[in-house]
């Protein structure tokens, strides 16, 4: 079995991380909101690289795919393939991210605060990354959708 330990820039592996999610899940749940489980699909680009000039195309920021896995009126649980655009990491300290959701009623534009991830195993169903995400104050409208959608996904679920 290969050896496990912190990485060399001090951050966690991500086997220590796993361990430590785990635990939280056991331990204490810090999640006030109730999440509701729902598929949508979702964009992230990273706050510093909405206007990235390395690109061959500069009026398209460099961005990654994946798609939600449940909501909260606080917060979110993304799926996605990579913990990295670039050479920038999704969940580094203060890194600010604009998520773009692909609601039936338009597109919904957000943005967070990663607090946590972990790396799906290869057992789990779904691939890649899970990351959970505090959605910073949004405006009214932008509130109103995101609830709406909330009622709609608890409506379905009784």
């Amino acid at each position: 079995m290969p050896e496990r330990r912190v990485g060399t820039d001090g951050t966690m592996s991500d086997f220590a991380r796993g361990i430590a999610n785990r635990l939280r899940e056991f331990v204490s749940n810090r999640r006030r909101a109730t999440r509701y489980p729902a598929r949508v699909a979702a964009v992230v680009v990273l706050k510093e690289h909405s206007t990235n000039l390395h690109r061959s195309d500069p009026q398209r920021p460099a961005s990654l795919k994946g798609y939600t896995r449940d909501f909260s009126a606080t917060g979110l649980g993304l799926i996605m393939p990579a913990i990295r655009i670039g050479e920038r990491y999704l969940t580094g300290e203060g890194q600010t991210l604009l998520i773009t959701l692909t609601f039936p009623a338009g597109p919904l534009q957000l943005r967070g605060v990663a607090t946590r991830y972990e790396h799906l195993d290869d057992d789990d169903d779904e691939r890649g990354y899970l990351i959970g995400v505090h959605l910073a104050a949004m405006a009214e409208q932008e509130s109103a959708l995101l609830n709406q959608f909330i009622r709609t996904i608890r409506k379905n679920k009784s």
